[in-house]
């Protein structure tokens, strides 16, 4: 049997240790070949390949990012793009396909599925924002890293008597935040799932100053303020019509300082959270996930996507994983607002 492989949508830490693990078991237990696709959903479209091997995988574990490359393709939004992919698994004697990737990444795959093309999903995103899963491989990681960013602002913050404004990723679902923020200690968390009210978010910042210490405010890109919108670092969308996000950080810090006349200063993370070394928990998550999609492959489960419940990795269908975003649950987030302040 030949499989092939794709990594779709923004890269994440962990992909690399998915790819591993299909490929180390695909040939060693299965005996199958694995053809990688380049680029995500363009490489199906343009016949970009690349032979996965036992010796192509052997050191890529701890690597971020994916070797295989990655995009926001939309094969549905391309010119014969589903004729075009579907030709080029046939001349690559492709059996089925196991895609990795998020909302979209899977979206398409499950479009596929009733294109009549064979397909197994896997959870990507470091949003941690699909529903069928309790986790995605990717948010563990970007927790810890804007973890470890509010840890170090903090110490800043309380040199110079600053409020610190974090901005986080986050485009409808606050799950990096609400985390990063419990984890880091912030006195202010804002989601996109709750409009915030820029007076409440200064008198918190106050009362954190009359008890001498600086505030640190963690901040989804996709946050509102209160009968306001979404700020917009680009009016561009992409192949499936996402706008590019961002600024909410700096306007929250410009509006803290207006009315408090408190010093104020924002730090926007961007890409910083989707970079580098996976931690330990994403890169065992990952290889499960990819051990069970290969076995699912193997069996002709097809339509499926593996997703983590508790401690298991079950197989749910692709419909399900990509019906609704997995969003904070207002409650879970009003549990965190007694810590602010």
């Amino acid at each position: 049997m030949r499989v092939g492989v794709l990594t779709g949508g923004g890269d994440c830490p962990g992909l690399n240790a998915v790819l591993r693990a299909v490929t180390r078991k695909g040939i060693s237990v299965h005996q199958h070949e694995i053809l990688g696709f380049r680029s995500g959903w363009l490489g199906p479209v343009e016949g970009l390949t690349m032979p996965l091997t036992l010796d192509k995988v052997e050191d890529i574990l701890n690597r971020g990012g994916t070797i295989l490359g990655s995009s926001r393709t939309n094969p549905y939004k391309v010119d014969d793009g589903i004729a075009r992919l579907k030709a080029t698994l046939e001349e690559n004697r492709v059996d089925a396909l196991i895609a990795i990737g998020g909302e979209d990444t899977l979206g398409v795959a499950e479009q596929l599925t009733h294109d009549g093309v064979p397909v197994v999903g896997v959870p990507k995103t470091i949003d941690n924002d699909l529903d069928a899963t309790d986790y995605t491989f990717g948010f563990d990681t970007a927790v810890h890293i804007a973890t470890e960013a509010i840890d170090r602002l903090r110490t800043t913050a309380e040199s110079h008597h600053r409020a610190l404004v974090v901005e986080v990723m986050g485009r409808h679902a606050g799950w990096i935040a609400l985390h990063s923020g419990l984890a880091g200690g912030a006195n202010v968390i804002l989601v996109p799932e709750q409009p915030f009210s820029v007076e409440k978010v200064c008198a918190w910042v106050e009362q954190r100053f009359e008890r001498q210490y600086a505030p640190i405010i963690v901040v989804a890109e996709g946050a509102v303020p209160e009968g306001g919108k979404e700020l917009l670092l680009t009016g561009e969308r992409d192949a499936f019509g996402h706008v590019r996000l961002g600024g909410v950080g700096t306007w929250l810090a410009e509006e803290i300082a207006a009315r408090t006349g408190k010093e104020s200063r924002a730090v926007v993370l961007g890409h910083v959270q989707r970079g580098g070394t996976p931690t330990a928990y994403d890169r065992v998550l990952a290889t499960r996930f990819g051990l069970h999609a290969i076995d699912a492959i193997t069996e002709g489960d097809y339509g499926k996507m593996v997703a983590l419940r508790g401690t298991d990795i079950v197989r749910v269908p692709l419909r399900e994983a990509t019906a609704s975003l997995k969003t904070v649950p207002l409650e879970r987030y009003a549990e965190a607002e007694v810590l602010f302040g």
